[in-house]
């Protein structure tokens, strides 16, 4: 039986590069990206449906789970892979949220929330694309998960890699009963334009020319992402875990914290509006 997947962040980057990957006989692969020139560069080629949404707008988030809806009723694999790094200066979307956890964390747990009666159609897996920075950078408040002090990009950017993380380990306890499960990796220190145009340590990191040498590829940020997508659960990974050069791997303290991963998830659906 072929396999849907839908694959998000898929423009460019390691998105892109794993994109060229699952599209073959044998999966139905529907990807997603903001800009409707550049997701069609990358699907037209493979023979791909693409969608597009902004992350940063949630109404859009809400219509791209209803298109994806009515072209697939069962999902085998969701990748969260949209993400980036924004700017020195904090700024709110348009549903009032600061702009890194909303693009890199809420939408995704949104699309996923919308997603779960495909996803338990396929038994579905769910894989978030992290982060090594969810370890170096975050410093996670719950009672701030808005970045409204003490914000910087290189914070911002830690805290919701931490949340993808506690994302996946918290969606592998609640649907276990309906063959949902979760995972999440660290795609490698990729030589990526992530950081263009933005400031903080974390940004400097993924876009300087010095460190480019000792950047890893895109393929191999692809690479890390495809094995846990054709990888055997409870074999190849397991529900929640989070995997480093397809190992498992330590996080930020907080990252085993299962108290704190209930939270986030009760916290973020009351943001995006959505039932516990």
């Amino acid at each position: 039986m072929k396999r849907t997947i839908i694959l998000t962040g898929a423009s460019d980057g390691i998105g892109a590069a794993a994109a060229k990957r699952l599209a073959t006989d044998n999966n139905t692969l529907i990807l997603v990206g903001r800009n409707p020139e550049k997701i069609r560069a990358v699907a037209d080629p493979l023979g791909c449906t693409y969608l597009t949404a902004d992350f940063g707008d949630l109404s859009q988030v809400r219509d791209l789970a209803a298109r994806i809806k009515e072209k697939v009723p069962r999902i085998d694999v969701l990748i969260n892979n949209a993400g980036g790094i924004f700017g020195a200066v904090r700024e709110e979307t348009v549903d009032g949220y600061e702009k890194t956890f909303q693009v890199n964390h809420l939408s995704p747990f949104l699309l996923t929330n919308l997603l779960l009666d495909g996803l338990a159609e396929g038994e579905g897996v769910v894989v978030n694309t992290a982060s090594l920075g969810a370890k170096l950078f975050s410093e996670l408040d719950m009672d701030d998960l808005n970045l409204q002090h003490h914000y910087s990009s290189t914070r911002a950017y830690g805290n919701s890699k931490l949340a993808n993380i506690l994302f996946a380990k918290e969606l592998s306890v609640r649907f276990a009963d309906r063959g949902i499960f979760g995972v999440s990796y660290h795609p490698g220190s990729i030589g990526s334009n992530i950081g263009t145009g933005t400031t903080g340590l974390a940004a400097r990191f993924y876009s300087s020319r010095l460190l480019k040498p000792f950047l890893r590829s895109t393929n191999y940020g692809a690479d890390r992402m495809v094995y846990l997508v054709n990888g055997r659960l409870g074999v190849d990974f397991i529900p929640g875990g989070y995997y480093q050069n397809d190992r498992p791997a330590k996080s930020a303290p907080l990252a085993a914290d299962l108290n704190a991963a209930s939270e986030l998830w009760e916290k973020s659906a009351e943001m995006v509006g959505v039932l516990v």
